[in-house]
């Protein structure tokens, strides 16, 4: 049953958030921020033969940045690493059975850190 504003993904994953804490062995972090309302990712991933074998995050924000988060490292897993880029605000949203217009901009922390902790990934190991 829906929340309020949430769908019940939402509401799940902010219940039982997936993937959440530091990972120990990743070699690709990425860092997003929203300076508008402060909710801030860090979306660690461990890649292996161009396959994103594990991923994890930390977060300070809202039950929709939690949410996104927790989906994001969902939607990576098991993918290579430019099928990971291919992944977008809006699938991560998509996901999430949607998420409010105003809360948009915590998918774009899930696009914005794949694409950093790939970026991280290739430098650390190129």
């Amino acid at each position: 049953m829906a929340i309020g504003l949430f769908t019940d993904q939402v509401i799940d994953h902010f219940s039982n958030p997936r993937n959440a804490g530091e990972l120990a062995n990743a070699n690709g972090v990425g860092l997003a921020g929203d300076p508008d309302c402060g909710d801030i990712m860090q979306l660690f991933i461990r890649v292996e033969d161009d396959i994103i074998k594990d991923a994890s995050f930390k977060i300070r924000g809202c039950v929709a940045a939690l949410a996104s988060a927790s989906v994001t490292t969902i939607l990576i897993k098991g993918k290579t690493i430019d099928e990971a880029l291919q992944i977008t605000n809006f699938d991560i949203a998509a996901a999430l059975g949607g998420l409010p217009e105003q809360k948009m901009h915590c998918s774009v922390l899930g696009e914005q850190a794949i694409r950093k902790a790939v970026a991280d990934y290739r430098h650390n190991c190129a």
